[in-house]
C-alpha cells in the first residue's frame, strides 16, 4: 500500500494529510505533541487581504482550513467593501481554543491518516531519493514520499531582551538535526524571524477608553458549503499608542532583541515590530493597536500592531503607556522567535526539492509568513505528493488561476531572504483572483482530484447555471423611455434614460448597487445576484485580463529542460546565466520572472530552445 509521511501537523501539514487521505494513499502524519495540532501560536484570526482569497481557494480545492475558520468564527469582516471587488477580502477572528480542536478531531475521524507523537530527527535516503524518516525513538518509518511542514520549529529560540530561551513557539520543543541535515543535503538553510505582542487578560481593559470595532452585519463565510458558519459576533476594538509609548521604545531600543544584535535573522517586512515601526516611521506620532479577543470567552486579548521582544519590565511599561491598558496584566509576554528555514528556489513548482526525489517542502519551511500561505502551500504539496508516486502529471496553478499559483511561483522563481507574505499587489490578474469566483476557477480541479464530493460539484454547477441564467435574463430586460420608466429610476436613485435602454447598461452605472436588481429580475439569491452583477459590471476589464493572460501563457507553454546548457550562450548576461543555472526555470514564462533575468536575455534563450526544437 503507497504511504506518504506528513513531518509536522501545523496548517500546512493539517492540509497535506487531509487532502493525501482524501485521494485514497495512506497518510502517516507525525507531531511533537497531539495536543498541539493546526494551534494559533500568533494572531487569532485567518484571511485578510490577498489571504483571504487563499483561504477560499482551499475550500475549492477541497481543504479544511475554512471550514474550520467558518465553525470557530468570533467576527466577520470584509476588507476593502468600498473598493473593488479586486482587492476585497474576508478576514474571520476565530477561537483560538475550538480551531485547532476541531481540526483536530476531523483528522482523528477521517480514514487514511495515521497519527504518530514524536519528533523526525532524520531522512532516509537513497540515491537521492527520500526513502522514509527516523524517529527520536530510533524507529525507521518507510514511506513513498515526505512532505516537511516543520514550521517555525526548526533550531528556533525565543528572544525577549538579552533572553535567549532554545524553544519553538508556545514553550514547545523545538529540534535541530533536521536542518543540519537539510544543510548537508545541499539545500540553501537561511535563518529568518518573527515575533508575536503580549497577551493580556481581558478584565483588566478599560474598553471606555477605546473604540468599538464591530463585525460586518451581513455575515459572509470561508466556504461555500452551506451552514458552514458558526459565530459569536464579537467586536474587537481600537485604540493607539501615544508619545509616552513612543519615548520609552526610542529610550530602549537597544534592550530589544531586534536592535541589540541577538537576532541574526530578517524578519517580516509588512509585519514588524512595534520598535522597529517606531525607529523607521519617526514622523508617525502614534500607531493603532487593536485589541482582538483569543476566544469566545474573552480571557485574554491579542494586542495586533504591539509585537515586540522587549525586555519583559519595558513590555509592560509600554502596554501600560497604550489608552484603555493602563492597568492591564499580562498573560504572557511578546518575543520574537528566529528558526531556520529553505530558500525556496531549491523547489519544483510542485514543491518537490530539486535535490532529492520524492522529498516535498511546505509552509514556514519555505520562508513564508501566514496560516493561510502555510495551508495553501500544504494543500498542493499533498496534491502532488500522491500524483508523484501514482507516476501522474504535477498540478501547477497558474498566477492568473489562483493566488495560490502566485505563491508558489514567487517562492521558486524569487526565492526569499525574508519571511514572505502575500499581499494582493502581488497579484498582476487579480481581477481575475476574486474573493467570489474561487470555485469557477478551481472547484472542477478538487473534484476531478476526488477532494470535492458529488454533493459539493451540483451545487456548484447549479449556482454557476443560475448566474447563467441572471445575465441572460438581464440581457433580455429592456426598459424604456416613459414617466413611469423614470420614476421608478428616480426612486432608485439611478440615471434617467431617453431611448430604450437595456438593463445591462443600467447595471454598469455607479449608482446601481446589488440589492436594486430585485426591483426588475426576480427568482435569483443574493450569492447569485452578487456574482452576476460583478460579471456584468467588470465584463470589459475581465475580458482584457483574460486576453493579457493568455498573450503571456504562450511563454508558459514554452518549456525549458532542468539539464538546458546556458554555459553554450555566450551573449547571456553573466547575472541571468548565474540566476538560470541556480534557478532551473521549468519554462520561457518563469525565466521571465527571475530578477536580473531581462528582454535580451529571453529572446537569447528563446533562439536557442528554437534551434533545439528544431
Amino acid at each position: 500500500m503507497s504511504k506518504i509521511i506528513v513531518v509536522g501537523a501545523g496548517h500546512a501539514g493539517c492540509e497535506a494529510a487531509f487532502a493525501i487521505a482524501k485521494m485514497g494513499v495512506h497518510c502517516v502524519l507525525v507531531t511533537g505533541s497531539l495536543k498541539n495540532i493546526a494551534t494559533l501560536p500568533c494572531n487569532p484570526s485567518i484571511g485578510g487581504p490577498a489571504k483571504g482569497n487563499i483561504v477560499r481557494e482551499i475550500d475549492s480545492l477541497g481543504g479544511m482550513m475554512g471550514k474550520i475558520a467558518d465553525q470557530s468564527a468570533l467576527q466577520v469582516k470584509m476588507l476593502n467593501k468600498s473598493k473593488g471587488p479586486a482587492v476585497q477580502s474576508l478576514r474571520m477572528q476565530v477561537d483560538k481554543e475550538k480551531y485547532p480542536k476541531l481540526m483536530a478531531d476531523a483528522l482523528e475521524k477521517k480514514p487514511n491518516i495515521a497519527m504518530i507523537e514524536g519528533y523526525v530527527t532524520g531522512l532516509i535516503i537513497e540515491n537521492k531519493q527520500v526513502l522514509g524518516v527516523l524517529l527520536e525513538n530510533k524507529e525507521i518509518v518507510f514511506a513513498n514520499a515526505v512532505i516537511i511542514c516543520t514550521g517555525t520549529y526548526l533550531n528556533s529560540s525565543i528572544l525577549i531582551g538579552n533572553e535567549k530561551i532554545i524553544s519553538g513557539p508556545d514553550s514547545q520543543r523545538t529540534t535541530f538535526e533536521l536542518s543540519k541535515q537539510l544543510k548537508e543535503l545541499n539545500l540553501d538553510v537561511i535563518r529568518l524571524k518573527t515575533g508575536t505582542p503580549p497577551r493580556i487578560f481581558g478584565k483588566t481593559i478599560d474598553f471606555t477608553k477605546t473604540t468599538i470595532q464591530p463585525g460586518d452585519k451581513v455575515h459572509d463565510k470561508f466556504s461555500n458549503d452551506k451552514n458552514s458558519l458558526i459565530l459569536n459576533d464579537l467586536p474587537c476594538y481600537l485604540t493607539h499608542t501615544t508619545a509616552r509609548t513612543h519615548e520609552i521604545i526610542i529610550n530602549n531600543l537597544h534592550k530589544s532583541a531586534m536592535f541589540s544584535g541577538n537576532i541574526s535573522g530578517l524578519g517580516p517586512r509588512y509585519c514588524p515590530s512595534i520598535e522597529d515601526k517606531i525607529y523607521r516611521f519617526k514622523e508617525k506620532l502614534t500607531h493603532q493597536v487593536f485589541l482582538e479577543p483569543e476566544t469566545s470567552e474573552c480571557r485574554e486579548y491579542y494586542l495586533q500592531g504591539l509585537s515586540t521582544s522587549m525586555p519583559r519590565n519595558l513590555q509592560k511599561d509600554i502596554i501600560h503607556s497604550v489608552p484603555g491598558l493602563e492597568k492591564a496584566v499580562f498573560s504572557k509576554d511578546g518575543y520574537a522567535i528566529e528558526y531556520d528555514a529553505v530558500n525556496p528556489i531549491c523547489l519544483f513548482a510542485n514543491l518537490e526539492t530539486k535535490n532529492i526525489k520524492n522529498l516535498f517542502l511546505a509552509g514556514q519551511i519555505n520562508g513564508t509568513s501566514g496560516y493561510e500561505e502555510a495551508a495553501g502551500q500544504g494543500l498542493m504539496a499533498g496534491i502532488n505528493a500522491v500524483l508523484k508516486i501514482k507516476n501522474q502529471a504535477p498540478f501547477i496553478l497558474r498566477r492568473d488561476e489562483a493566488y495560490i499559483g502566485v505563491l508558489i511561483d514567487d517562492l521558486i522563481t524569487k526565492g526569499t531572504k525574508e519571511p514572505y507574505r502575500l499581499l494582493t499587489s502581488r497579484a498582476e490578474f487579480r481581477l481575475l483572483l476574486r474573493h467570489e469566483n474561487n470555485d469557477e476557477r478551481l472547484l472542477q480541479y478538487g473534484y476531478d482530484f476526488g477532494l470535492i464530493n458529488q454533493a459539493r460539484y451540483d451545487e456548484f454547477i447549479k449556482n454557476k447555471e443560475q448566474v447563467n441564467s441572471l445575465i441572460k435574463s438581464c440581457e433580455n430586460f429592456n426598459l424604456y423611455p416613459n414617466q413611469a420608466t423614470n420614476d421608478r429610476l428616480t426612486s432608485l436613485n439611478l440615471p434617467l434614460i431617453n431611448k430604450k435602454t437595456n438593463l445591462l447598461a443600467i447595471i454598469k452605472t455607479p449608482e446601481f448597487q446589488n440589492d436594486t436588481l430585485k426591483h426588475f429580475i426576480h427568482n435569483f439569491d443574493d450569492d447569485v445576484i452578487n456574482k452576476g452583477i460583478i460579471k456584468i459590471k467588470y465584463d470589459g476589464y475581465i475580458k482584457k485580463a483574460y486576453a493579457m493572460a493568455d498573450k503571456l501563457r504562450k511563454n508558459e507553454r514554452i518549456k525549458i529542460s532542468p539539464d538546458f546548457d546556458y554555459q553554450s550562450i555566450h551573449n547571456l548576461s553573466s547575472e541571468a546565466r548565474e540566476k538560470l543555472m541556480k534557478i532551473r526555470p521549468s519554462t520561457l514564462g518563469q525565466a521571465s520572472r527571475i530578477i536580473g533575468v531581462n528582454p535580451p536575455d529571453l529572446l537569447l534563450i528563446a533562439i536557442k530552445l528554437r534551434i533545439k526544437n528544431d
